[in-house]
């Protein structure tokens, strides 16, 4: 009776590797670190059961992780007890301290009872951290207006050189970018950024990196740089003044305005009216005239207080 769980079990496996499988995973792991494996099929686990298998890369043999039946606790294999960790029941796996030894694919199969339900893989590569990396200035050369110089960028076991050019306008990197894949499978990579050569070393897993100026070996540039920081600075300070002019003339304008509105004298009509003296001969019933002028300011001698005057001004 012991062995029908395990037969039960190799059948499953082996009908779902008849059914085909999902697109596999790429996953990069750092030496000793930790990964964890999620299944794609997370609905009613506790009635399924779960397997985790493991594909050796370098001998292609497959080996079973753990087998977890529906209503029962996880069966880990003799050498992965320690190592495998199920932090949310039945939907993933984590893998613990991993090494160059667990390169593999692991798959994942949710099993009912009509067979395959789904199932899940990674392709597992474990990676040490690259080496650091060196930037050496192997020469030279440069004049009053142009600079050549030649650097080599190198590993432990891969190294690449370019030669970077330099005027008074721009520097450039002769053929590009340099790069390539060095024995351990990580990119060493050499480039230009402004006036920066970096040399990087990197895989999926870690990188490093080394850096020098240009101009600490091209004066020249050096030069350059400066004037185009001077004459981006006089023409900011420029355009400072030429805003500060005008704002300060719209306020003068604006003050000789107000000053125009405040000197302006409006005349207003007046009736003033004088009173002349009786003429015999005129007849007596008639009205007295009016006399109509304009107020002004008096500019003559001062009349005698004797003299009544009546005067009539509009408001």
């Amino acid at each position: 009776m012991a062995d029908i769980p395990l037969v039960f079990t190799v059948i499953l496996v082996y009908f779902s590797q008849m059914q085909g499988s999902s697109a596999v995973t790429p996953v990069f792991v750092q030496k000793g670190d930790d990964v964890i494996l999620n299944l794609t099929e997370a609905d009613d686990l506790e009635n399924r059961a779960v397997f985790w298998n493991f594909t050796d890369k370098s001998s292609n043999e497959e080996s079973v992780l753990v087998k977890w039946h529906p209503r029962t606790e996880p069966e880990v294999s003799p050498g992965y007890r320690g190592r495998i960790e199920f932090p949310v029941n039945r939907c993933c796996v984590k893998l613990k301290n991993l090494q160059e030894t667990d390169n593999g694919v692991y798959t994942g199969r949710v099993m009912g009872s009509v067979g395959l339900i789904s199932s899940t893989e990674y392709n597992v590569t474990v990676q040490d951290p690259v080496s650091p990396v060196k930037l050496t200035v192997d020469s030279v050369s440069s004049s009053s207006d142009s600079c050549n110089l030649t650097v080599t960028c190198s590993t432990q076991d891969s190294h690449i050189s370019s030669t970077f050019t330099c005027n008074t306008k721009t520097c450039s990197q002769e053929g590009g970018e340099r790069s390539e894949v060095t024995t351990s499978g990580a990119s060493l990579r050499v480039y230009l950024v402004n006036d920066s050569i970096t040399c990087n070393h990197s895989n999926q897993v870690s990188w490093t990196k080394n850096m020098t100026n240009i101009q600490d070996f091209c004066p020249c540039c050096a030069d350059h740089n400066v004037n185009v920081a001077v004459s981006v600075s006089i023409s900011f300070l420029f355009l400072i003044i030429t805003a500060a002019a005008g704002f300060c003339y719209l306020l003068w304008r604006r003050k000789q305005k107000t000053e125009s509105t405040e000197d302006a004298v409006y005349a207003v009509p007046e009736m003033e009216a004088v009173a002349q003296p009786l003429d015999p001969t005129s007849d007596s019933s008639s009205p007295p005239s009016a006399i109509y002028s304009l107020l002004e300011p008096h500019t003559g001698p001062t009349r005698p207080t004797e003299e009544a005057e009546i005067v009539y001004s509009t408001i």
